[in-house]
């Protein structure tokens, strides 16, 4: 897949290791985000496409269950050994389709490939546990088995980190697996799905069903897949886990955040705002760990109120493929309007507009310009509710416990940073917030491949989460034997085989 100008991409299902000319179906409009031209078209699949996939899996999954973890484990090395080779490939990829800056694109590419090395020990990972003498003779042994065929519905924010978080673990495992990547950024998966074959992953492993409704809502009834893992917005994800888990499915659902960074009248301003503007308005702000609410303590609201104005004006607004851009497009022209509703709303609530984005910066493309609240209260939309986009709301509060409080007082628990230099601030912080990842001086505080990816509250529905050791439970089944041997061992000439016995 050659990334050239102007070029149209055809996007097509993979079932059993061919790639479907067209199905017939509907499609939905690819766009380069900085322009707005149409670079493909995602086929809307159905029940039949998601049946099809189901029984090139179910096919693969015996032989693949049965290939020796290492055997599998090398087929991965030599998968991250493709992904190194096509980096830059990928993360332009990212960029044409998603929109994002190419250091933003390339930092997922590596993200990604860093789960791809973690599922690489495998062997490891899939170790069982022993206790002998549980009783007088009797041991009990663990071992972990894959599941079967499982499923993998993932955003367009991150059209390459996303699907390789379950990816590489899931077949790892053993597992068959089937992704239906979102049809506003089918490209990045379709390229995975070439580098695998590449690799040496036998057909029906890894499967491709692109779709909306019809194709998630399949997956989630088909009696077939026994997993499914789930990244995306709120209502989506509790439509997911609870439908998923209705028709018998093990779901990991994550969802939505509203993350604060709470900044301490003692924080290094200096080095925080740069930290803070990446947080905020790194990738158009579309980051399930952008920090989107600025709590100010006690009397450095001021002074941070106008060094973050003065930084978010001073970024260059621009498409992603050019070198020094900062402040890269939305991903559709109809979220650009819904984020402007939000700033709407925040004006009309009684916020103060210190920057207002929603004029277009720029006439192609879905851009808007930084925006920054200030003077934002507890029960404003734009302090609790999800917007996704380039905006960023200022709350002013006179202690770290209130700064607790209004934090606690979200729905959501996905991340948490606070700018201190005060190691018992951070420890008081640390013990009382509810957030599921932390950062101490770093506002997007995303754990490394070995560690889940922690949200929690209405941030992350299910109970293991993704990547890290819980990444592997999760595609996994235990079994647990209690051996006795009922016999006295004798000597190797007593040993007789069942017909030299008579048996």
């Amino acid at each position: 897949m050659q990334l050239e100008s102007g070029k149209s991409f055809e996007v097509r299902n993979l079932i059993g290791g061919t790639w479907e000319t067209g199905n017939g179906h509907e499609t939905e409009p690819v766009y380069d985000p900085a322009t707005g031209e149409t670079i493909a078209e995602t086929p809307l699949s159905g029940r039949a496409d998601v049946d099809l996939a189901v029984g090139a899996a179910e096919a693969a999954f015996p032989a693949w269950s049965k290939t020796p973890v290492m055997e599998r484990a090398r087929i991965l090395f030599r998968f991250k050994a493709l992904l190194e080779e096509h980096f830059e490939e990928l993360r332009d990829l990212v960029t044409l389709e998603n929109g994002k800056d190419k250091k933003d694109a390339g930092g997922e590419v590596r993200r990604g490939i860093e789960v791809v090395e973690f599922a690489c020990g495998m062997p490891t990972l899939m170790m069982g546990e022993t206790v002998r003498d549980v009783a007088r003779g009797v041991d009990n042994i663990s071992y972990r088995y894959p599941l079967g065929v499982v499923a993998a519905i993932t955003p367009f924010n991150f059209p390459c980190m996303v699907p390789l978080w379950t990816l590489p673990v899931a077949i790892a495992a053993g597992n068959a697996y089937i992704l239906k990547p979102s049809e506003r950024t089918p490209l990045s998966a379709q390229r995975l799905g070439e580098l695998l074959a590449e690799a040496g992953l036998p057909d029906g492993v890894f499967n491709i069903v692109h779709g909306g409704r019809e194709a998630v809502d399949s997956i989630l009834e088909h009696p077939g897949i026994e997993a499914v893992s789930f990244v995306g917005s709120q209502p989506v994800a509790e439509h997911v886990y609870r439908h998923g888990a209705a028709h018998g499915k093990r779901v990991q659902a994550l969802a939505g955040a509203k993350n604060s960074m709470i900044v301490m009248p003692d924080a290094v301003l200096e080095k925080a705002v740069p930290n803070i503007i990446s947080s905020a308005y790194g990738n158009a702000g579309e980051r399930c760990l952008a920090g989107s609410v600025l709590v100010a303590v006690g009397d450095v609201a001021d002074e941070l109120v106008r060094r973050i104005g003065e930084a978010a004006s001073a970024m260059k607004v621009g498409p992603g493929s050019e070198e020094g851009s900062e402040l890269t497009p939305v991903i559709r022209d109809s979220h650009r309007e819904k984020v402007r509703g939000y700033v709407d709303a925040g004006e009309e609530e009684g916020a103060t507009v210190v920057l207002d984005g929603r004029e277009p910066p720029l006439e192609e493309g879905f851009f808007m310009g930084p925006t920054l609240l200030d003077n934002v209260t507890d029960g404003m939309r734009v302090a609790r509710e999800e917007i996704f986009g380039p905006v960023l709301s200022v709350v002013r509060v006179d202690s770290l416990d209130e700064a607790v409080e209004f934090t606690n007082g979200s729905s959501f628990g996905n991340a948490c940073s606070i700018y201190t230099e005060n190691g018992a601030a951070v420890r008081h912080w640390r013990e009382n917030v509810q957030a599921g990842m932390l950062g101490v001086n770093i506002g997007v505080a995303a754990p490394m491949a070995f560690f889940p990816f922690n949200g929690i509250k209405n941030s992350f529905y299910g109970d293991l989460h993704a990547t890290g050791k819980d990444g592997v439970r999760f595609f996994t089944e235990n079994k647990v034997e209690a051996v006795r041997w009922l016999s006295e061992p004798g000597t190797v000439e007593s040993i007789k085989r069942p017909m030299e016995t008579g048996a």
